[in-house]
């Protein structure tokens, strides 16, 4: 393995922004009360909001696996669960690193081809995206008197206040420069590796396709109805694990699962710092105390990176033992 000084760099930087985050969050806050509040937190709901969370990961298993089905790829349900976790497990590290390590463990257990493995969870996530679209719009109309302050003040104002600073002549100028180097980079693509770069988009394609090869597509948008479901269970059961937050109703949780989706879009390992900024804020809309916020945001944030971390390290040991023991039975069977 060769050491990427660009990749360690990335990293870095990446992980200062998170704790950057992390320490203007917590910053003028009371540690010594947090610290007490997440102590004497109810672990019993802590461990059912993991549990939802996991169920979750499951549904995402079983969604990613149609999608593998329709474009004629035997993959197996524990081949993509255990990709999922360990994809989780690397987004850890570095962000979005997570999405190209699943596909690598499905090449690597199931012989698909990288670039349709790609195709299929861009697919996937195109419509978590579309859910954050219409969870976040729903929040706009059936709780607009209570957020609308806070989007203002804090989203638009401020939103605003950039874009007039930008100059629009070099925005453009750049979009154009951006553009012009893709379409130079695909033309020398396509020049260099010809039939390769052919077949990568071939696979590309047939991964973008899965979904409307699906025979069972409300199966389908099931899953995805209850991936989203059970991480709003989880931000409601994690409620219960302390007295500040425990009055909260689901409409709380509601809120903080769409604020905390746009957290967990921030290119920063496990939306460290800024998760717990979103979900403190979103709490702070229903009278709970910024600091409160953030020991609720703590606890469930620390929650499920444990299980991430545990889960994703026993998926990562079970596709590297299976993977040698099959290349043993293999050595064995070549020697005879």
């Amino acid at each position: 393995m060769t050491f990427d000084l660009k990749t360690a760099l990335k990293f870095i930087i990446l992980f200062l922004i998170g704790i950057g985050v992390l320490y203007l969050a917590f910053r003028g806050q009371d540690l010594e009360k947090i610290w007490q509040e997440i102590k004497t937190a109810n672990y019993f709901w802590v461990i059912i909001s993991a549990i939802a969370v996991l169920i979750a990961h499951v549904l995402r298993a079983l969604r990613w696996q149609m999608l593998y089905q329709s474009i004629h790829y035997n993959v197996g349900f524990w081949h993509a669960y255990h990709a999922v976790m360990i994809g989780y497990l690397a987004n850890l590290a570095l962000p979005r690193f997570g999405e190209i390590g699943r596909c690598s463990v499905i090449r690597k257990a199931a012989k698909v081809p990288m670039f349709a493995s790609i195709g299929t969870v861009i697919t996937e996530r195109l419509f978590d995206v579309v859910m954050l679209f219409l969870t976040s719009l729903a929040m706009l109309i059936f709780q607009y008197d209570i957020v609308a302050d806070f989007l203002y003040q804090t989203i638009y104002l401020n939103l605003a206040k950039k874009l007039n600073a930008v100059n629009y002549w070099w925005l453009v100028g750049f979009s154009a420069v951006i553009l012009l180097l893709i379409v130079i980079s695909i033309y020398f693509l396509r020049q260099k590796f010809g039939k390769k770069f052919l077949r990568i988009f071939v696979n590309l394609r047939q991964g973008f396709g899965s979904y409307s090869k699906l025979k069972k597509k409300g199966l389908f948008l099931t899953y995805t109805l209850g991936i989203w479901a059970f991480y709003l269970l989880s931000m409601y059961f994690a409620f219960s694990s302390i007295p500040s937050t425990s009055d909260l109703h689901l409409n709380a949780a509601f809120t903080a699962i769409v604020f905390s989706g746009f957290a967990m879009a921030a290119p920063v390992q496990g939306g460290i710092g800024v998760f717990h900024w979103m979900v403190a804020q979103s709490l702070v809309l229903y009278g709970i105390s910024f600091k409160d916020g953030l020991a609720y945001s703590t606890i469930i944030h620390s929650s499920q990176f444990l299980l991430i971390l545990v889960l994703g390290s026993l998926s990562l040991f079970f596709i590297l033992t299976k993977r040698d023991a099959v290349s043993l039975v293999n050595a064995v069977h070549n020697t005879k």
